[in-house]
């Protein structure tokens, strides 16, 4: 809300001058005579704004807290203006403090939250404020405000497993390729340089490392520009809907992480629909938004299905099993909480089940792609050391 500066005249005493926020110049000179004071001048104060060339994104562990600390505020009594005036004033997230300003000043012009929120989906997302609709038209938006803080630290915790199972691999590549690349590109040249000097005959295994020494040295540019370019194709492809699709079919599949993968799309779609259902959400409108955030175009078209079925009068088991994405365990307990009225709860439990196979299947894999990757990166590095003493061993033998 803009502040203005004024100056006036109390009635019966002297002048006076401070600041106001408010609507307008208008709406000051009001308040102004409530309070028995002339103004003689009124006049907007121009903020200034500080230029921030890249603003931070805004992670859920901070929206986690905000829907927390939102929740208790609401509980505690606190209107919800007033709550998020002072949340906004205390954030430290740039971004996020200029849209809770602007969630703010939309609620305080008669929008409702859900609204406001809605003008922000890189923030706030369809299950979020599909919730907050539920508790806004239910009157319980701080019990909501709760399950969704819940919902998105559980959430996170997930994506951070999962984070921390690839991290090694990925670590443990990358120091392999500039290893290899170090060893080719400066390293195998001083040898090869050695032997053509001692006109030696090179054992097959040391001409082959030579080779591929003088094919990386020669079309080191054209290497690294088809590491750019399929990097490109790959995020190219992954924005088709077919070729996303054909892709998470082929990451479903894959033999370690596929598991881990399907165990990971169980979990979250359970979590989420059993949080919608929970809080009030219709089972339709939950199944399409589980769908859009699922993050694996497989599970998208299966719910989606699922749903097409479910409308035209069919329950959720029987489709999510056609499916073939679903395990036979997970899609038997949701017909038993079908049959039973308890769909949540069996849902919950589903998710619980799930994301202690993810911990077990996340400890697992990393204790069994230590060893790998280990023996991967010393069998690299150790073929082209043994094939650079090669000629020096037969040079010895010769010699001897």
């Amino acid at each position: 809300m803009p502040r203005f500066k004024w100056e006036g005249k109390a009635v019966g005493g002297g002048a006076q001058s401070g600041t106001m926020e408010a609507v307008n110049e208008t709406v000051v000179r009001a308040q102004l005579r409530q309070q028995r004071i002339i103004p003689t001048k009124v006049s907007k104060i121009r903020e200034k704004k500080n230029i921030v060339l890249f603003k931070p994104k805004v992670k859920a562990k901070t929206l986690a807290v905000f829907t927390r600390q939102l929740a208790t505020m609401i509980d505690a009594g606190l209107p919800l203006v007033q709550s998020l005036d002072i949340l906004a004033e205390q954030e430290e997230n740039i971004t996020f403090k200029e849209i809770l300003g602007k969630v703010k000043e939309d609620v305080e012009s008669g929008m409702t939250f859900a609204a406001a929120l809605k003008k922000h989906p890189k923030v706030f997302s369809d299950l979020y404020t599909n919730m907050v609709v539920a508790g806004e038209e239910a009157g319980t938006l701080d019990v909501i405000l709760n399950r969704l803080a819940t919902f998105i630290e559980k959430a996170e915790a997930l994506r951070r497993k999962i984070k921390s199972a690839l991290m090694y691999p990925a670590i443990v590549t990358f120091v392999a390729v500039v290893v290899v690349a170090i060893l080719m590109v400066f390293v195998i040249p001083t040898f090869e340089k050695m032997f053509r000097e001692a006109g030696q005959q090179l054992p097959g295994l040391t001409q082959l490392v030579v080779d591929a020494s003088k094919f990386t040295r020669s079309h080191i540019l054209y290497v690294i520009g088809a590491i750019i370019l399929l990097a490109f194709l790959f995020k190219y492809i992954r924005r088709t809907d077919q070729g996303k699709m054909a892709m998470d079919r082929i990451f479903l599949r894959l033999p370690i992480f596929g598991i881990l993968l399907r165990k990971v799309a169980v979990a979250r779609f359970t979590r989420t629909l059993s949080t919608l259902m929970t809080s009030g959400v219709p089972i339709l409108d939950g199944l399409q938004i589980v769908a859009r955030t699922s993050g694996n175009k497989v599970i998208e078209k299966a719910v989606m299905d699922a749903r097409e079925n479910i409308s035209s009068g069919e329950n959720i088991a029987e489709p999510l099993a056609r499916s073939k994405v679903f395990p036979p365990m997970v899609t038997r307990m949701i017909s038993v909480g079908e049959s039973t009225g308890a769909l949540d709860q069996m849902l919950n439990k589903i998710a619980d089940f799930y994301e202690d196979e993810v911990d077990t299947a996340v400890a697992g894999l990393t204790s069994m792609l230590e060893p790998l990757m280990i023996v991967f990166l010393g069998g690299v590095v150790g073929t082209i050391v043994i094939a650079m003493y090669l000629p020096i061993f037969n040079m010895a033998n010769a010699i001897g």
